[in-house]
């Protein structure tokens, strides 16, 4: 049995073993990817056993807080501690928080956790602690298994078990909630969906405890910044708030909201949130700039590839969240197919990116990073663009098409970023590079997702203030149209129809009453119309606009330096780093290897 080199381990690694661990991890990974969507499905389900359909959007939000949040922690600690440790402590976290979402609500209410609906937002930011660091780990340890040349097909993997994930998520949660009712008398088939983790992520467990080396820092690094990382959760935490309320109750500047004035406190929470995230978050770059140990050694930034790539990877973030979001909208809404195809629509473009992440990383060491990043973006802007360009009656199969070509152009960046960052960095700061790819994709795409709700509320807003004069028959109905906003226009046809009736009722005669009725329906048939013309509308300008998102990351990937792939491992060349740039770093490691070959 052939033995990898003492690289990056205290003592040679079996190939066996290498293989075991690999797949350890990616079996962890894909526990954290599919938890995003698998819990969507069967979020409906919870809200009414739970009684908590006020909160139903804060259950996705907590975990999304909490891992976006701990991501750059995770990579200080990476680079701190053993990462085997770090690891398992992810996994630990992620199962206590599955165990207990699973659990949440079964004993009633409890002391300081609250209702059953409350111990369940809570327990899904525990989990979240723990998601976000199995996506910075994931990275981590490969960067530790396989050198550069070789880790970006291993990387492409990881890009096709999100894709995967994103396919079985929904599918499975249904499944779950429909049928696993019946395993264990009174654990509701909801439960499983978070009870499921547990057998698979203890075989993960299992393998990394057995098989994985402890991966030391092989130089002493200063403990991680605490206060620092208190201010990094003090910015995230309200800033990400700040971004995922909704902009109809809470605007982004007062007096723009509905329902609430320019006085009311509620008008003006989004801005203090965001500007409250904004300060502290300013404290915490202030601190990591002259702190020893800083969750973000800000040094990083002077790698050229480091800026580029990040930034590229947030505005991909961005636009990723954008496509994906609000499709099935559109489907439903205008085209009028059933919730399953509309989910089914996003298959398409799973299927694409899983193609495209898988290949990219095969090929990286013939064709580079930067060739294979920008060329799948120049894909995605244009399916962004015939996405845009939708009518009202577009056939299915086209959306169907514009969504493989989603895919096939978002998936390069997948393993790519993480790859060409790992390449580049400081090797003494790999857990931080790594973490910090995570982390600035994660916020774009919560960035992007914000910014085009907030597109779709002003657009629609803005569609059905209008219905009261394109449709003047609904002048005398007493109804509020604007408030059907929120709910996409949903009950607002039942609503008019009971109007006309209250109106066919009082009339004189029976002929009368029925050409109320048949004006009714005539109003419901326009009303329709203007509905699907509404939503048209609001999706060509948030594809319009996240096409724009994705000029933006084209222009910045066309800048990432390309950088040779090193064929050693990282752990096994420590790179100098006593105030010199990132640049000068990297030309100290070219040095090194040629110095080798000769």
């Amino acid at each position: 049995m052939s033995k990898t080199p003492p690289g990056p381990f205290e003592s040679p690694v079996s190939d066996r073993d290498r293989t075991a661990i690999y797949l350890s991890i990616l079996l962890a990974l894909f526990l954290a990817a599919i938890d995003q969507t698998i819990v969507s499905t069967a979020l409906p389900k919870m809200v009414e056993d739970l009684q908590g359909v006020e909160r139903y959007a804060w259950v996705a939000t907590a975990y999304l807080l909490a891992s976006t949040s701990f991501a750059l922690v995770y990579g200080k600690l990476a680079d701190t501690y053993s990462r085997k440790m770090v690891t398992l402590g992810a996994i630990g976290l992620f199962l206590t928080g599955s165990v207990l979402s699973g659990l949440a609500g079964m004993f009633g209410p409890l002391p300081l956790l609250g209702d059953g609906m409350t111990q369940l937002v809570l327990f899904r930011g525990l989990q979240g602690t723990g998601g976000g660091g199995l996506f910075a780990m994931t990275f981590i340890v490969i960067a530790d298994l396989y050198t550069p040349a070789e880790r970006g097909k291993y990387q492409g993997f990881v890009g096709a078990v999100f894709g995967v994930a994103s396919v079985l998520g929904p599918l499975i949660g249904g499944l779950l909630t429909d049928h696993a009712g019946g395993w264990i008398p009174g654990v509701a088939g909801w439960r499983w969906v978070f009870l499921v983790n547990v057998p698979l992520g203890g075989l993960a467990l299992w393998f990394i405890i057995r098989k994985m080396p402890r991966l030391d820092p092989k130089e002493v690094q200063a403990s991680p910044d605490i206060m620092g990382a208190l201010l990094l959760l003090g910015g995230m935490l309200p800033l990400i708030l700040s971004l995922q309320l909704d902009k109809r109750a809470y605007p982004w500047l007062p007096g723009l909201g509905q329902g609430a004035p320019v006085g009311d406190l509620a008008s003006w929470v989004t801005l203090l949130l965001f500007g409250t995230g904004v300060a502290v978050l300013t404290l915490f770059v202030r601190r990591s700039k002259t702190a020893t140990g800083p969750i973000l050694d800000f040094r990083l930034f002077d790698e050229p590839v480091f800026r580029t790539a990040n930034t590229t990877a947030f505005f991909v973030g961005a636009s990723f969240m954008s496509i994906t979001i609000f499709l099935p909208l559109f489907l439903v809404s205008v085209l009028g197919v059933s919730a399953t195809r509309a989910g089914a629509a996003l298959i398409p473009f799973s299927m694409g990116l899983v193609f495209s992440a898988t290949m990219s990383g095969q090929l990286v060491n013939r064709l580079g990073y930067r060739r294979q990043i920008s060329g799948g973006l120049v894909v995605f802007l244009a399916a962004a663009v015939l996405l845009a360009l939708m009518p009202a009656d577009v056939q299915y199969w086209r959306v169907t098409l514009y969504m493989v070509m989603c895919g096939l152009g978002v998936g390069p960046g997948m393993p790519l970023f993480t790859l060409a960052i790992q390449n580049a960095a400081d090797v003494r700061l790999i857990g931080q590079a790594t973490s910090a790819s995570q982390f600035f994709r994660q916020t774009g795409a919560t960035v992007g997702a914000a910014l085009m709700g907030t597109v779709l509320g002003f657009t629609l807003g803005g569609a059905f203030a209008s219905l009261d004069t394109e449709i003047p028959e609904l002048a005398g109905s007493g109804i509020v149209i604007e408030e059907f906003v929120s709910t996409g226009g949903a009950g607002l046809r039942d609503e008019v129809i009971a109007s006309f009736e209250i109106r066919a009722a009082s009339a004189t005669t029976a002929v009368a009453a029925t050409a109320i009725r048949d004006e009714g329906i005539s109003v419901v048939a326009r009303l329709e119309v203007a509905v699907r013309d509404a939503f048209t509308r609001a999706t060509n300008r948030i594809y319009g606009f996240t096409a724009l998102l994705i000029l933006a990351a084209l222009l910045f990937s066309l800048r990432i330096p390309e950088v040779p792939l090193r064929t050693t491992h990282d752990r096994a060349s420590p790179a100098k780093h006593d105030g010199e740039s990132q640049a000068s770093v990297h030309e100290s490691l070219v040095r090194c290897t040629r110095s080798e070959q000769l």
